[in-house]
């Protein structure tokens, strides 16, 4: 099989080299699949940089998702069988020809669905239903602030937020992607280059707070979020985009912009602060994870999900995919086709 192997940290186009890989052993209860089209994250782009510790030591084959048929199947796997189009959540592995993965990470595919669309709602999607869904609840009528709302998950959770009944307050960084968020439903679009969201939340929401906050940033933003929760407030955060592409010295001062919280503080204020990693719920939860994929491919089937897919890029431009990604260009997905 193929893999576009990252063999070392750093520039995007010096990082990965395509290799010849022998095949790995399908296991009882894993599914073998030969990958068409597989996904990107911004958690790629921080194992690419080195900053991601989960990440295998090189040369490894990263990657958390991907779209394909079903190769071979173990004895105990019985809801997915060779020859059927699927979706597959992978621990590492994604760049590659063929993956091997745990079967409870294995959905059956609609043919309706097309690739890339399918792509985003492995990792984004299920991040966002976990998030809103399990992790929390939204309630009809409560505000919400969606940071990175043209990011894939910030689509996914913007598409969640309006069907739960919620206002929905968003920021992306150009006018391009304030226009995007408005059509896929935020309410109060927030240009993070020229505006303070939390200025801009204290004078539109009502008594200047929030009920529920998503944050993909990290640092400062979290800071700020949590002055703006209101009695009962919810904040999620499942990233640190803000701590990306910066040496050790900085990843530090901007860990201390997190700032430090007592279980005092949100007793007192009926608040709660939650993180939420989907790799950690696929390894030690991994019932909890075919729970998600299952829901998020019935309701994109339904059309009540509507994934929005910037680009696919041959395996020949992954790199122009991961610098796209890592600069901020996107606007929803980017998949990678074989």
């Amino acid at each position: 099989m193929k893999a576009a192997v990252l063999i070392r940290f750093g520039n995007a186009q010096n990082a990965f080299e395509l290799r010849e890989l022998p095949e790995l052993p399908c296991k009882p209860d894993e599914v073998r699949i030969n990958v068409a089209t597989f996904g990107l994250n911004f958690a790629d782009v921080v194992a690419r940089l080195g900053q991601y510790k989960d990440c295998p030591p090189l040369p490894a084959v990263i990657g958390y998702e991907a779209v394909g048929q079903v190769l071979e199947t173990g004895a105990l796997v019985t809801h997915v069988k060779p020859g059927q189009r699927v979706l597959a959540f992978t621990r590492f592995g994604g760049y590659a020809t063929q993956i091997v993965t745990d079967a409870r990470a294995v959905v059956p595919l609609p043919d309706f669905i097309p690739d890339a669309e399918a792509t985003a709602l492995a990792t984004q999607y299920c991040t966002a239903y976990f998030s809103a869904c399990m992790a929390i609840n939204l309630w009809p009528g409560d505000h919400v602030l969606i940071q990175a709302a043209a990011g894939g998950v910030g689509i996914a959770l913007t598409q969640i937020a309006k069907n739960a009944g919620c206002t929905v307050y968003g920021t992306a960084g150009s006018d391009a992607k304030l226009e995007t968020i408005r059509k896929n439903g935020v309410d109060v679009p927030i240009n993070y280059n020229t505006q303070n969201f939390a200025g801009v939340i204290e004078k539109t929401a009502p008594n200047g707070k929030i009920d529920v906050i998503f944050d993909s940033i990290g640092g400062q933003s979290v800071r700020q979020g949590m002055k703006l929760l209101n009695a009962g407030g919810r904040m999620v955060c499942f990233g640190a985009a803000d701590m990306s592409g910066v040496g050790k010295l900085q990843v530090a001062l901007k860990a201390l912009q997190f700032g430090f919280y007592h279980p005092v503080q949100f007793m007192l204020r009926s608040a709660s602060l939650t993180g939420v990693s989907m790799l950690r719920i696929a390894e030690d939860k991994p019932n909890i994870l075919q729970h998600c994929l299952q829901e998020v491919v019935q309701k994109a089937a339904e059309g009540q999900f509507k994934p929005k897919v910037h680009g696919v890029y041959p395996i020949h431009q992954l790199w122009q995919a991961h610098e796209t990604l890592q600069h901020r260009g996107t606007i929803g997905k980017v998949a990678i086709q074989w």
